[in-house]
């Protein structure tokens, strides 16, 4: 398990149910695999590696085998990004995410079987922690399940609200714009179908970073490792500075898009 654990250190199951409440929110494209490009090869390109938290706790992952052997994925929702790795922690994949319109590390109690209409705006939190995902079908077809219990659900963007900006969002330099779910992790189509399907076939581990806990509190064995220390030590790679956003859903700021390299071009529609 050490390979490309230890550069990342250097460098900075569930049975399928038949039925899901409607909070998944979507029924994923029925897209074919497309080819992948760069950032999901098997070979991590270190300029893209994650830094931080994110990179360290890659390492300990697959050092100390909390992955069981599976893929995994790390969500960062404050920096609205995912990194894919495989088994052994080679990074295979990484893209912007859509998370939760709310900040919060937990879920209200029975909210997985509540109608999306009656979710209050400060109940659509993406719950933090390490969850076994497994793919199986929903209300609106085929999703990852990261948290069975509360309805949390990773597929593509989806559009069929149009007043949300959903496309815009994935594409904004600024973490706050992508705040928009109910509390399901929206990715690239292109993202879902190339890496999250082909890897998470057999199931996988999906570890949520929080934002409003501390890491100690939600990865108790990780904060007390030498990697979380490191990981206190490394500069940010990106220092782009979060634009103040109102109450409410804000709407994305133009001047705050910009291009990223992650394979979303021509494929983020998911109907």
């Amino acid at each position: 398990m050490l390979g490309v654990a230890a550069a990342l250190a250097f460098a900075g199951g569930g049975l399928a149910k038949t039925s899901r409440p409607a909070r998944a929110e979507v029924q994923p494209a029925a897209l074919a695999a497309p080819e992948l490009g760069a950032e999901t090869s098997l070979v991590p390109d270190y300029s893209d590696l994650p830094s931080g938290v994110t990179s360290q706790l890659a390492s300990w992952i697959a050092v100390n085998d909390d992955n069981d052997d599976l893929p995994f994925m790390i969500v960062d929702k404050q920096a609205a990004v995912v990194f894919a790795f495989d088994a052994y922690g080679g990074l295979i994949g990484h893209a912007p995410v859509l998370v939760g319109l709310a900040r919060g590390d937990d879920s209200e109690p029975g909210i997985g079987q509540l109608a999306l209409s009656a979710i209050a705006p400060d109940e659509r939190t993406t719950p933090a922690g390490r969850f076994l995902a497994h793919l199986g079908p929903s209300d609106h077809g085929e999703v990852l399940w990261v948290d069975d219990r509360d309805a949390i659900s990773m597929h593509p963007v989806i559009t069929t609200n149009p007043a949300e900006h959903r496309l815009q969002r994935i594409k904004s330099a600024s973490p706050d714009d992508h705040r928009i779910s109910f509390g399901c992790i929206n990715v690239p189509a292109k993202f879902y179908e190339g890496v999250v399907k082909p890897s998470f076939v057999a199931g996988g581990v999906v570890y949520v970073l929080p934002d409003t806990k501390s890491v100690a509190q939600v990865f108790p064995a990780f904060a007390g490792s030498a990697y979380a220390d490191a990981a206190a030590r490394a500069p940010e790679r990106c220092d782009d500075p979060l634009r103040d956003v109102p109450d409410g859903i804000p709407n994305p700021d133009p001047a705050m898009m910009c291009p990223i390299d992650d394979g979303t071009s021509g494929g983020l529609a998911t109907r």
